[in-house]
């Protein structure tokens, strides 16, 4: 089975590829404009592969608030030249995407105040209206209904991503708090944002199970949520980042507000797996047992 992954070099298209090996055919923005349609069909044509794993995005949130066009163009013009191909080759599309397409229901805004009609506490599900707030979250809607003009899509959400210790292009949030403790600087973080942070390796082996890779058949086609177990904030993350690690880290838990980023974010994006893990798939651990995982491979 032979599977285009597309943003091969970011954090879960790298660890996609390392897990297809010789059965990968990576792309990347040096390989392929996805904004390109006419360019896009004629490399999937030339490529006539089994499926498509879309993990392109333009992910800087807050950049993305005053780079509206080049947002949209990646994350959802793109999507729809993918689609458009992928229905001429007539193979699966699986399309990556984000908890921020929710958080409507309690987000705080570029200000960091607080808006909404009350903070969630109940994980979402795939089927609950999404409410994305930032053009970055918006855009990741628009992707996703692109994909879902196709038939054979799969939608899969996944959060707080980060890349095996190994992979040294990657830049995350467990990695940049292990950087930043080893100069021993007093660190703020935000603790308001609850979230479910996601080890890349745990997630690229769900879709892979998702599109049927080394199985009979794919999903059932649709949108299907693939995080850790269990919820978090940075600053708890960050806790127990240092606590694992075994780093004595001086660390202050600050607002949204006191962040002041440009972009707004959810007070809440929690999202529910039971979808994905009714269908037998790989577990997908508690992110506290998931950073462990991280922690030790980085020791190694």
């Amino acid at each position: 089975m032979k599977i285009i992954v597309t943003g091969a070099y970011g954090q879960l298209g790298g660890e996609l590829c390392r897990l297809l090996r010789g059965d990968a055919l990576p792309l990347d923005i040096d390989s392929l404009d996805l904004a390109d349609g006419p360019e896009v069909l004629k490399t999937l044509e030339r490529l006539r592969p089994d499926a498509v794993i879309n993990c392109a995005a333009y992910t800087q949130v807050d950049l993305a608030e005053s780079n509206a066009e080049e947002c949209r163009r990646v994350n959802a013009t793109a999507v729809e030249y993918l689609a458009t191909a992928c229905g001429r080759l007539d193979c699966p599309l699986v399309q990556v995407s984000t908890d921020y397409v929710f958080g409507g229901e309690g987000v705080f805004g570029g200000e960091g105040v607080f808006g909404g009609v009350g903070l969630r506490r109940t994980p979402y599900k795939e089927n609950d209206p999404p409410r994305p707030q930032s053009v970055y979250a918006k855009t990741k809607l628009e992707g996703e209904y692109a994909a879902a003009e196709y038939q054979k899509h799969l939608i899969v959400r996944t959060c707080g991503l980060y890349a095996r210790p190994g992979d040294d292009r990657a830049r995350n949030f467990v990695r940049t708090m292990l950087d930043l403790a080893s100069q021993a600087k007093p660190l703020r973080v935000v603790d308001d944002q609850w979230f479910s942070p996601s080890y890349a390796p745990h997630v690229a082996r769900a879709i892979l199970f998702l599109v049927g890779y080394d199985r009979s058949s794919a999903a059932p086609w649709g949108i299907y949520h693939v995080v850790n177990g269990g919820a978090t904030t940075c600053y708890n993350f960050a806790v127990e980042i240092f606590r694992q690690a075994g780093m004595d880290v001086s660390i202050e838990p600050i607002t949204t507000a006191d962040y002041k980023a440009a972009a707004p974010r959810p007070a809440y994006s929690v999202l529910c797996t039971s979808a994905y893990h009714n269908l037998g798939g790989p577990p997908m651990p508690h992110w506290k047992a998931a950073l462990a995982e991280y922690i030790e491979a980085r020791e190694v």
